[in-house]
């Protein structure tokens, strides 16, 4: 559910639908509450309620910064994983100019080849080894075995390469994996992080102010707060859809450095 909704609604609406659902509907509920149940008005049981918020509010507050950090941390694993294979390629290209002019072309054309398959692939965000960039990779290694080094350094470059080429094919693999494992947050956790946020967002609607004109933007505040929470935490749910997403701009930069016209 949460792939398909950070996959379908662009960033902007969704934070927008979940203020608007979550801080709205505390509002309604809280002029419900007011009307219906009075006596919550006073302050009479506001000494249970002021203890009840701070440990909840402390729990929700540790609870969510763990989740954060945690997925931040696979948003940089994927980042540095896609770096990583951008960056090999990229310096493969760049170490093809040493070898002879036939072997330097068919190698960038391999490599060309290669890039494209896999930017293709990593757009269908299916996680599958699709049989083009397969036959994209099998050609470009084949490509490096026909090179004819003659030079100390086109033998030690030709070495540097292949480590290039295993360094292109593990991240490939880590990739779709990846992708291919994306879930996001099991049950069990999303259960956690709504029964909290509605136990922080329930105990701010019960607190008993007399005045309507402070009750409510105490209430507008933290429903706002928890829904730029949840908001963070979908964005960050999925490494390779979202608008903090893992890109395929290093794949990118490869096509530019090949494609860039020969001074």
């Amino acid at each position: 559910m949460s792939r398909w909704i950070v996959s379908n609604i662009p960033p902007g609406w969704l934070l927008v639908g979940l203020i608007v659902i979550i801080a709205g509907g505390a509002m309604l509920l809280v002029a419900g509450v007011r009307r219906r149940f009075p006596a919550l008005t006073r302050d009479e049981h506001n000494d249970v309620t002021k203890f009840t918020y701070s440990f909840i509010g402390f729990i929700y507050a540790f609870f969510i910064g763990f989740i954060v950090s945690s997925m931040w941390g696979e948003i940089n694993t994927t980042d540095a994983n896609a770096q990583a294979e951008g960056a090999a390629a990229v310096e493969m290209a760049r170490d093809a100019d040493v070898f002879g002019e036939p072997d330097a072309d068919r190698i960038r054309q391999a490599l060309l080849g290669y890039v494209k398959a896999a930017i293709v692939e990593w757009d269908s965000g299916l996680g599958i080894r699709t049989p083009d960039a397969d036959a994209a990779l099998a050609q470009l290694s084949a490509a490096y075995r026909q090179v004819n080094a003659t030079t100390d350094s086109q033998k030690s470059l030709l070495s540097t390469s292949y480590a290039s080429l295993d360094k292109i094919s593990q991240a490939r693999t880590v990739r779709l994996l990846i992708t291919r494992e994306d879930t996001g947050p099991p049950w069990p956790l999303w259960a956690v992080i709504f029964l909290t946020s509605a136990m922080v967002l329930g105990t701010v609607v019960i607190y008993g102010v007399e005045k309507t004109s402070m009750h409510y933007p105490m209430v507008a505040v933290v429903g706002l707060i928890v829904a730029t929470n949840l908001f963070l935490i979908l964005q960050l749910s999925h490494p390779f859809i979202g608008g903090v997403a893992t890109t395929n701009e290093p794949l990118y930069e490869v096509i530019s450095v090949l494609t860039k016209p020969a001074r």
